[in-house]
């Protein structure tokens, strides 16, 4: 496969589950699995797994920042930037247009919608099922997993996730060992050097000192803007929930839109495919129009991409160090669990709140683990269910 056509499958696969992607971070985790891991086999379980916990400790949009690291292996930088374009584009261009339609556009009692929440719960529950398999086959493991979901549940706080991973790592150091079985299955990666992830990683601090002392000498709308929405992705661990009450400050406080503005662009943005990011889209809309949906989507992305593909080319070789492997055999175990607490909170308690939500997203599973149906076909077929059951 030569290099046009590979680019074009990154795009064309990411734009795929950006179109179909429901349900928030832990769900994309989820369809990523299922299309990059099972499907497309771009990437061993181990290695996905491995990618999430770094992406664990970066600020920003977790799901966004493994589709990137995905695409990097795959691609390059070149092969990220697709990936975050096909899986970014749908929901930005959904949300300029709702931005553009405020008034009229209303769809949050559908009954289609609340059929395609539902995938989420199915999606997530399939990644739970095929994860714990390859990766806590064992006792040991299987308990790393019990205290992640337990811990994770009853302490939902910023930093829990962080330190969940911080101990399972230290655990698997003393408790757990390697064997030939646990090497990584395939070497699919194209990371660069390391002197270029070194300019990634400079980039991405001269631009969080930078950019304040232009928003204070230039006192111009597109460079506040930038500012903000740049701050907002460099600094907000925790994912799109988190960053909800920075970006109210940011824009709400400083009346450059009203509340009532601000909650209705969110609430679409919980229903529309794609990450929880791209409601910078609807804020530079509502700002600036098109330029400022260009200017707000690049600004809270770009600190993930730097990010990521800065620090990438070091983590590929650290992660073959034998104490590293076993650190990262609890971690993986452990990132199961936060998936598992995942499905369980804000998935399941979120979108399945009638027996009816249950025989729909009991049905998608069936679909997706059995019939080994494509997930875009399960989510039309639940949106469908959903409006008639619903």
């Amino acid at each position: 496969m030569g290099k046009k056509s590979s680019y074009r499958e990154i795009f064309l696969t990411a734009l795929k589950l950006g179109l179909t992607s429901f349900g928030g971070p832990s769900a994309h985790l989820g369809y990523f699995q299922n299309e990059y891991v099972q499907k497309k086999k771009w990437l061993d379980h181990k290695t996905y797994a491995d990618l999430i916990a770094l992406c664990q400790f970066l600020p920003g949009p977790a799901s966004s920042q493994v589709g990137i690291g995905i695409g990097y292996m795959r691609g390059g930088a070149l092969g990220g930037f697709l990936a975050w374009l096909g899986f970014t584009a749908p929901s930005v261009i959904i949300l300029v247009v709702f931005s553009y339609f405020l008034e009229t556009f209303s769809v949050e009692d559908a009954g289609w919608l609340s059929g395609l929440r539902v995938v989420a719960s199915s999606v997530v529950a399939l990644a739970v099922f095929e994860m714990w398999k390859k990766l806590a086959p064992d006792v040991k493991r299987a308990s790393f997993v019990l205290f992640a979901t337990i811990v994770s549940l009853l302490f939902p706080y910023i930093y829990t996730q962080v330190g969940i991973i911080i101990v399972s790592g230290l655990a698997g150091i003393f408790l757990l060992k390697t064997n030939a079985k646990e090497e990584y299955e395939q070497e699919s990666t194209r990371v660069s050097s390391r002197k270029l992830g070194m300019i990634f990683l400079a980039l991405f601090f001269t631009g969080l000192i930078l950019l304040p002392v232009l928003h204070s000498v230039f006192h111009e709308q597109s460079v506040q803007l930038f500012d903000s929405m740049y701050r907002a992705g460099s600094l907000v661990f925790g994912g799109g929930h988190v960053v909800l009450p920075l970006l109210e400050a940011e824009f709400v406080k400083e009346g450059w839109l009203t509340k009532e503005e601000f909650l209705a662009g969110y609430g679409v943005t919980q229903a529309v495919p794609g990450p929880l990011f791209t409601f910078a889209a609807f804020i530079g809309t509502e700002i600036g129009r098109i330029w400022g949906a260009v200017l707000a989507t690049v600004g809270i992305f770009l600190p993930s991409f730097l990010l990521v593909v800065g620090i990438l080319p070091f983590w590929e070789g650290l992660r073959k160090n034998r104490t590293v492997q076993k650190a990262l055999l609890g971690i993986n175990a452990a990132v199961v669990g936060l998936l598992l607490a995942a499905l369980y909170d804000p998935i399941w308690t979120s979108s399945i709140l009638s027996t009816h939500h249950f025989i729909i997203a009991f049905i998608n599973f069936v679909l997706l683990a059995f019939y080994k149906m494509s997930p875009w076909k399960v989510v039309f077929i639940s949106a469908l269910l959903g409006q008639v059951l619903l």
